[in-house]
């Protein structure tokens, strides 16, 4: 019985191409108590294989998070599948905005000791007491009153090449960073204002919005189903689009164009430029703003040693990394020094000032 993939993502690709088929690209979350994982995780690996599910999906003892593509032709059988499941039924699925047969190239579902990773103790407070979830109507309305702090729960590499207007967005690398900065920074305002976030699809603010209602916040807000779901309801009934830029995304796409603003710019050069990228130094990969003139001078590399490096044969790259493990800058994201126009570090809440961009 096959419980792992076993398939390289070159040979899964090939595959895709052969199929001919249209794959549609989705997520969806659930917080419920799941007894055991571990049970859970290999019966969603058999019944997804034979699907032809790829993705990369967590599960913990307090729910699932799941990001994925399957068949287009599959969705019904997918869908009922889910159906089957209590605590799965009728759950929302957020499709994405731009399809891309390969987004995802293998099936990947883990267990972990959460499916978000927040550093928060559980047992301290109440996390079914949420904040009140919005529509993108009353979404759109409630961020204009004067009273309304409007807060990005993303890192700042999302937020970098995509948010809506007038919200705060944190500059930290981990979700879990900017709980305590955001209750710090707001905490004269628990009371006279309006807490509203939102985050990719919605799972970072069912948490978030709980921790900060039990830390004293009182008028608590989250945008339902996140920006993938808000973008679906401005198209849908033709809304004002409050989203300037791109949609960061975890998968092969890394981001969906919401609307034809550029915020960001390229971390070499300074030019306008939204496109994420990974050094092509297989000892490096970090993952920053790359135009396509910086990338054709550079290689597709974020330094000048990472370009003198990916130029050597292959077996002269492979002995430099021998016996050294991938460096933890691969994570910053874009605050590499060497970067010249990485994001500046900042105080993002002083006087409650917001990013006018």
């Amino acid at each position: 019985m096959q419980l792992y993939n076993k398939l390289s993502a070159k040979e899964r690709a090939e595959l895709i191409d052969q199929a001919g088929k249209n794959r549609l690209t989705l997520s969806f979350y659930q917080y419920a108590k799941i007894g055991n994982p571990q049970v859970f995780r290999d019966h969603l690996f058999i019944t997804w294989n034979a699907l032809d599910v790829l993705g990369r999906i967590y599960v913990a003892h307090e729910g699932i998070n799941a990001q994925l593509s399957l068949p287009a032709d599959r969705f019904n059988e997918f869908k009922e599948h889910l159906d089957s499941i209590d605590f799965l039924k009728g759950v929302r699925l957020n499709i994405a905005i731009e399809q891309d047969n390969k987004s995802f190239l293998k099936l990947k579902i883990k267990v972990r000791d959460k499916i978000v990773a927040d550093g928060l103790n559980d047992e301290t407070f109440d996390v079914t007491n949420k904040g009140i979830h919005l529509a993108a109507e009353q979404f759109n309305n409630l961020i204009e009153d004067e009273k309304t702090i409007l807060v990005d729960m993303r890192n700042h590499y999302e937020s970098e090449i995509g948010h809506f207007k007038n919200a705060i967005t944190p500059d930290v690398d981990t979700f879990r960073d900017s709980l305590d900065i955001i209750e710090e920074d707001l905490k004269d305002h628990k009371e006279d204002k309006n807490l509203v976030m939102y985050c990719t699809g919605g799972i970072r603010c069912e948490k978030a919005s709980a921790y900060f209602k039990h830390k004293g916040f009182k008028n608590v807000y989250q945008l339902e189903g996140g920006i993938v779901e808000y973008t679906r309801q401005v198209k849908e009934k033709n809304l004002e689009n409050k989203f300037l830029g791109q949609n960061f995304v975890f998968d092969d796409r890394r981001a969906e164009r919401i609307s034809d603003d550029v915020i960001a710019q390229c971390h070499q050069c300074g030019a306008p430029f939204d496109v994420h990228t990974n050094c092509a130094n297989d000892a490096c990969h970090l993952l920053f703003i790359q135009c396509d003139k910086c990338k054709e001078e550079m290689n597709n590399c974020c330094s000048t040693n990472c370009k003198e490096i990916h130029a050597l044969p292959y077996e002269e790259q492979k002995a430099l990394r021998k016996g050294q493990g991938n460096s933890n800058d691969i994570f910053k994201k874009g605050r590499a020094d060497h970067l010249p126009y990485k994001k500046d570090l900042r105080n993002i809440f002083e006087t409650l000032k917001v990013n006018k961009q």
